[in-house]
């Protein structure tokens, strides 16, 4: 009998991509087949709802809100076949360890984050974790300027574009951000 090896999935792109939403999809996917499956999500993400994970067309899924990578590995249960991992670009440096680490001992990770901060740079985990996953499915939202295939996060401050110096980490959704294509993505400097 062969044993079931474990994987990493990545579920990038900007927001409004429905990065959240596939996850989701693959959860009860995995829940119809009668597989054991927790969600995580960083407790600093209340923008719709405390302990469930929701994306922004109102899809959700229970979820678990934890501090950091610590808490989440104390909160898996044993029996745990399929773990959900939303924002994971939120999380400390501890969380790529972990999901290696989840994925070796034969559990299936999925996880969903920004690739790109608001600046179009590379965010947090979620870049090494593509180069260490199994799969990996950028996904792309609508650019609220041209209608384009958009691939960029753009902050807005009392709505003008967000300046690069800016802070990285602002929680929000469409009250501050939109999604933008390379040409309509802008970080004024200075």
């Amino acid at each position: 009998m062969q044993e079931e090896s474990g994987s990493i999935e990545v579920i990038c792109g900007s927001m409004f991509s429905g990065k959240t939403e596939e996850m989701i999809r693959r959860l009860r996917r995995a829940r119809i087949a009668k597989q054991h499956v927790q969600v995580f999500k960083p407790v600093i993400d209340t923008r719709y709802n405390n302990e469930k994970v929701t994306s922004h067309a109102g899809v959700d899924f229970e979820a678990i809100p934890v501090n950091d990578s610590i808490q989440l590995q104390q909160k898996i249960d044993s029996t745990t076949t399929v773990i959900g991992i939303d924002e994971a670009q939120f999380f400390d440096e501890g969380i790529v360890a972990l999901i290696d680490s989840l994925a070796e001992s034969g559990k299936r990770v999925i996880v969903t984050g920004l690739d790109m901060n608001f600046r179009g740079e590379p965010f947090g985990c979620i870049p090494i974790l593509m180069s260490k996953a199994e799969k990996v499915d950028k996904l792309h939202a609508i650019c609220m300027v041209c209608g384009g295939s958009a691939t960029r996060t753009q902050r807005l401050v009392n709505g003008k574009p967000a300046h690069y110096d800016d802070p990285i980490v602002i929680v929000g959704a469409s009250e501050m951000y939109e999604a933008r294509c390379r040409a309509h993505h802008e970080v004024p400097r200075g």
